[in-house]
């Protein structure tokens, strides 16, 4: 592929639902850094939650060329910011889900360095293959990566909104984070489960190629989920790559266990 300068186009959209009085979601885009967090904690402490991470990683958008210890830096505010949190008077402390992708360089090459915290999910649609990067970290995964649950069952499971991991727990927050080449062309989704939990696979990637615009996209997902029930809050981001810097081909890094060794990262 000839060198080529990297273009990025985003479309964005979020809707409280059917069936909830506040939208807990929340959604940060700008510069190379995209990310979805849906926040917990009763009343408005989810919203809180959800903006207050958000905002403590508003400045990657503003820093040229991301590396891994930006986002740690940024991950660890996010925890104490959300943990800081006065839910007194609520019976339970706020935390959120997050979840998403910034262009990040590793000599000089633009990678996409998913990260992700909880169950709201980002996918990478490259060559009309839709994958899902992220893993979830809920009750109902761990049962699916035991063998005791198909994917299918976990739809449906009474315990799959019951998550592991959280920004704002007592614990600490561990992220997952994984590298992937950014090809010319390539389309990101992240979004809360609240799409997840309405659409299945299929009818999402149905929409993402019957949309080039990543605004219609989003906006389409958002009406999807409403139509097929609409029982939580839902929010979408839909990212298009329309050039990459230089050639990236390689092999991606593993989606577990922080980041990568150096060693199983592609080189020029």
């Amino acid at each position: 592929m000839s060198e080529e300068a990297l273009t990025l186009a985003w479309g964005a959209a979020s809707d409280r639902g059917l069936r909830r009085q506040l939208n807990e979601d929340g959604y940060f885009a700008g510069g190379g850094a995209f990310f979805v967090a849906d926040g917990m904690g009763g009343h408005a402490a989810g919203e809180v939650a959800s903006a207050t991470a958000l905002d403590a990683l508003r400045p990657l958008s503003d820093i040229e060329r991301v590396e891994p210890h930006h986002v740690e830096v940024l991950l660890g505010t996010a925890q104490e910011r959300v943990r800081a949190i006065d839910t007194s008077g609520l019976g339970r402390g706020a935390g959120t889900t997050l979840t998403g992708a910034v262009v990040a360089y590793l000599d000089d090459a633009p990678y996409w360095l998913f990260v992700n915290v909880g169950d709201s999910r980002t996918y990478l649609l490259s060559s009309g293959v839709l994958d899902q990067v992220s893993v979830d970290h809920s009750e109902v995964q761990e049962m699916v990566d035991a063998g005791t649950l198909t994917a299918e069952e976990a739809r449906d499971h009474p315990r799959r909104h019951v998550i592991t991991r959280a920004l704002g727990g007592r614990d600490e927050a561990r992220a997952d984070f994984r590298y992937i080449p950014i090809g010319a062309h390539d389309r990101i989704l992240v979004c809360s489960d609240g799409l997840t939990g309405e659409l299945d696979d299929a009818r999402i990637t149905e929409i993402l190629l019957g949309h080039p615009d990543p605004q219609v996209a989003a906006g389409r997902l958002v009406e999807a989920a409403i139509g097929a029930g609409g029982r939580d809050n839902i929010t979408v981001i839909v990212v298009d790559a329309t050039g990459v810097a230089h050639e990236t081909a390689g092999t991606s890094t593993a989606p577990r266990g922080g980041f990568a060794d150096e060693d199983t990262v592609p080189r020029d």
